[in-house]
């Protein structure tokens, strides 16, 4: 099958054409995120390959289904870019890549937590230039202390056994319960609950109407004074204008963000030699107890190799006549 692969890095051309090797589609990389302007460089196309920023509302759906293209593969698990009620109306295939690395996205939220608890980057920064003091970087004990965890699918599942391992007692809230979970001695609790009791909160839950901004003014004012929030999830997740009043006014201790909601036409990209237009994300790097790492908690050797082989597999299975057990319905 021909497929258009939108919004190539170098890594993605390495590690599909590698997994390639093994399914002989067409794969055509192209550098352009998919959007409207760009609909056309797909043309004659059976699929196309998207990420997580690109364009797959009604309009360029359609565009797409009017130059021939059957099958939109995402290389992601997430899909809230996507119209798919749209899709559906057009009769359009939408694949996804369910799970490639939880243990990578989980590993990368435990990093951004050791990072801002104990200071590393500041140590780092400062025994570079000879500073050996320790003034400024007392750090506290994770051990014993309440994490809770909001969406428990597979990343938040290793999460939760990571921080259990560490000593701390799990809150945990979802629409079901995780029996493995569970099994670890995390409490389900409401989202009330959870904001209360946590010393540390990391969001693992899907993006959905119901969960935008899911972190706002009310769940900021509910957290415990000094709580260290976590996001490795979706950017929209977060009101980050709420968060920014919450670190001023002291209530969060500590932000670790590796998605933003407006991160679209910014990460992923190499912006170090222009202005940042977006006032908001230059003011949350301004603070000294926020790190913010560019969509990256995906981003391992494990995870690639995966997100190509199961992406290539799904449009395998469409091109023989087979249903992937990766399909996205709108229901």
């Amino acid at each position: 099958m021909r497929v258009a692969v939108f919004g190539t890095k170098p890594y993605d051309r390495a590690f599909f054409s590698a997994a390639n090797r093994d399914f002989g589609h067409e794969l055509v990389f192209i550098e352009n995120p998919l959007n409207p302007e760009t609909v056309p460089l797909a043309a004659g196309a059976p699929s196309v390959c998207a990420f997580v920023n690109d364009d797959l509302s009604a309009p360029v759906l359609e565009a797409l289904k009017a130059q021939g293209t059957r099958v939109v593969a995402l290389r992601s698990a997430g899909y809230n870019n996507v119209d798919l009620a749209a899709a559906d109306r057009l009769g359009l295939v939408v694949v996804r890549v369910p799970a490639y690395s939880p243990h990578g996205v989980a590993e990368h939220a435990v990093a951004l937590l050791l990072t801002l608890v104990r200071k590393t980057h500041k140590a780092y920064a400062r025994v570079r230039d000879g500073n050996f003091a320790l003034d400024g970087l007392l750090g506290q004990d994770i051990h014993g202390l309440t994490v809770g965890v909001v969406g428990t699918g597979q990343i938040g599942a290793v999460f939760a056994r990571i921080m259990s391992g560490f000593g701390c007692r799990i809150l945990a809230h979802d629409v079901r319960e995780n029996p493995a979970v569970a099994g670890l001695g995390a409490t389900y609790v409401t989202l009330a609950e959870l904001w209360a009791a946590s010393d540390i909160v990391s969001l693992h839950c899907p993006l959905l109407p119901a969960t935008r901004h899911l972190i706002g003014a009310g769940a900021v004012a509910a957290m415990k004074p000094g709580v260290v929030l976590i996001n490795t999830s979706r950017g929209a997740l977060v009101d980050a204008e709420a968060v920014i009043e919450g670190i001023k006014a002291g209530k969060i201790g500590g932000l670790g963000l590796d998605v933003y909601e407006e991160e679209a036409g910014l990460f992923f990209e190499d912006k170090s030699q222009t202005i940042i237009q977006d006032d908001v994300l230059s003011r949350l790097l301004t603070f000294p107890n926020v790190i913010i790492t560019g969509h990256q908690a995906f981003f391992t050797r494990e995870a690639l190799e995966a997100i190509a082989r199961t992406t290539l597999q799904s449009l395998r299975d469409e091109e023989t006549g087979h249903t992937s057990p990766n399909r996205v319905k709108a229901s």
